[in-house]
């Protein structure tokens, strides 16, 4: 089976890529470099022609609101258009859990445009919505700070390692299309803030986490359930504690 991964070279598409090759299928690792590009539609209809799959990883290069809205809508759209001409059977997707919950995050609200494109596309569908990355917990930190302290919500707080991401994307891209949404999160739920301040000490960041009711994550209130799954949601088995051997043996 032909499957392209759109943002083939990233954090979770190389690694789904690595995946889906070793079951076999013909993957195409698609990116602006390849000369695959969602936003000028460059290399779109090429690398459509006999797919059957396309998995959508795309991110945008910008997170200020109106850009990355615009980014994913004329992504979305040159994607699905080059998709519906191909015949591509199966559209699946990368998501965040709970964006429909923090309107004030313009990220997120770019991302609730990106599946409403998909779910009108008459495309077949997986939705795959993903807790935060483990791989980001520094970015979340360095953004949350203000001066030596680092200022987090209580909110609770559930991340997953890209390894088991990238594992999720691959089984989604390989099953029939569930023309809805899946949530995957990590094994460990806890507060945001606990969670950060145990990362940050595993590393030698002498930072103090404070609880922060009102500290805001890239611009949106986190409430006790804003970005964790409400109901049944998929889990990783890679926790925290984990992840970090893993992250020094390979340092």
């Amino acid at each position: 089976m032909k499957i392209v991964v759109i943002g083939g070279t990233g954090l979770i598409g190389s690694k789904a890529v690595a995946i889906l090759r070793q079951h076999g299928h013909e993957v195409v690792a698609a990116s602006p470099k390849a000369g695959v590009n969602t936003i000028t539609g460059e290399g779109l209809g090429e690398a459509m022609a006999g797919t059957q799959v396309v998995i959508d990883l795309t991110n945008s290069p910008s997170f200020e609101d109106e850009a990355v809205l615009e980014f994913f809508k004329t992504s979305g759209r040159n994607l699905l258009a080059a998709e519906t001409a191909a015949g591509v059977r199966h559209h699946v997707a990368l998501s965040i859990v709970g964006i429909e919950r923090t309107p004030e995050n313009g990220y997120f609200r770019a991302k609730v445009a990106q599946e409403k494109l998909i779910e009108c596309s008459g495309i077949p569908y997986t939705i795959v919505r993903a807790t935060q990355f483990l791989e980001f917990l520094g970015a979340i930190a360095a953004s949350s700070a203000d001066g030596n302290v680092v200022r987090l919500s209580p909110g609770l707080f559930q991340p997953i390692a890209a390894d088991d991401v990238a594992a999720f994307v691959a089984d989604a891209a390989l099953a029939e299309p569930r023309s809805g949404i899946i949530e995957i999160a990590g094994p460990e739920r806890a507060p945001f803030n606990e969670i950060v301040a145990r990362y940050l000490k595993a590393v030698g960041d002498p930072r103090d986490v404070v609880r922060d009711p009102e500290a805001r994550y890239f611009g949106g209130r986190v409430e006790d359930h804003s970005i964790v799954p409400l109901g049944k949601a998929l889990l990783g088995r890679i926790g925290l504690d984990e992840w970090l051997r893993h992250s020094r043996a390979a340092a």
